[in-house]
C-alpha cells in the first residue's frame, strides 16, 4: 500500500516539475521573440490613401519597385512635398544628363553611406542592369573602395564620397571630375547624391525596411 502510494506521489510530482519546466520554457522563449514593432507611419494603399494624394500615388505605383511602401509611405505625408519630391525624383532617375550607370552609382554610394536597406534593396539591380559590374557595387557593400572602376566611376565615387565626408572636394577633385564629367552631369551629380541623402534620411524617420519576404541587404542595426 505504502509502495503504491509513494510511486503516486513520484509521479505526481514528476507532473508537477513537468509543467513548470514547460511553462518556464514557454515565458522564455516569448521573452526571448520579442513583439513586432508597430510601423512609425501606417502603410498607405491605394485604398486609405487621401482623395489629393490619389493621382500622385497612381503615378508612383506605375514605376516603385516597393509600391507606396519605402519614401512614399513617409513623403506622402505631406502632399503637396510629395508632389514636388516625385517630379524632382522624375528628372533625377529618367532625365539626368548621367548616364544610368553613374547615376544608380551615385544612389547605390549613398545607400551604402546610410546603410539604407530600401535603397540599395531598389536601385542596386537597377544599377547593374544599367552596366554597373556587379564587382564594383559589391565592393561599395563591403565598404571597400571598388576596384577596377572606369574613370568616370572612379570620379563619381570620389566627388560623393568626399563630399559627405569633407562636405567640400579640392579644386583638384573638381578639375578631374569636371573633365571626365563635363559641368552638367557634375552637377547632377551632386543634386541626385543630396537628392538621395533626403530619402535615405525619410526612410530612417519612418523605419522603412525592404519587403519582409526579401533578405535585408545589410545586417540590422544591433546584430
Amino acid at each position: 500500500m505504502n509502495y503504491q502510494m509513494n510511486s503516486k506521489v513520484k509521479f505526481v510530482v514528476k507532473l508537477v516539475l513537468a509543467t513548470l519546466l514547460v511553462s518556464s520554457s514557454a515565458v522564455s522563449i516569448a521573452q526571448a521573440v520579442p513583439e513586432a514593432k508597430p510601423k512609425r507611419f501606417t502603410q498607405l494603399t491605394m485604398e486609405n490613401i487621401s482623395p489629393q494624394s490619389k493621382a500622385l500615388a497612381q503615378e508612383i505605383v506605375a514605376i516603385s519597385s516597393v509600391g507606396l511602401a519605402g519614401p512614399y509611405n513617409v513623403m506622402l505625408r505631406s502632399p503637396v512635398f510629395a508632389d514636388r519630391m516625385k517630379r524632382l525624383l522624375d528628372y533625377l532617375r529618367f532625365e539626368t544628363s548621367l548616364s544610368k550607370r553613374l547615376n544608380e552609382f551615385a544612389i547605390l554610394i549613398q545607400g551604402r553611406l546610410w546603410t539604407s536597406q530600401v535603397e540599395w534593396y531598389a536601385h542596386y539591380p537597377l544599377a547593374l542592369k544599367a552596366g554597373l559590374p556587379a564587382s564594383v557595387a559589391d565592393d561599395l557593400k563591403a565598404n571597400i573602395r571598388p576596384r577596377n572602376m572606369q574613370p568616370d566611376e572612379d570620379a563619381v565615387y570620389d566627388v560623393c564620397m568626399t563630399m559627405m565626408e569633407k562636405h567640400e572636394i579640392s579644386d583638384a577633385l573638381f578639375n578631374r571630375a569636371k573633365a571626365v564629367l563635363g559641368e552638367q552631369q557634375l552637377v547632377d551629380l551632386i543634386a541626385v547624391s543630396g537628392t538621395y541623402v533626403t530619402v535615405a534620411m525619410l526612410l530612417s524617420l519612418g523605419e522603412e525596411s525592404s519587403p519582409a519576404d526579401k533578405p535585408l541587404p545589410f545586417p540590422e542595426k544591433g546584430r
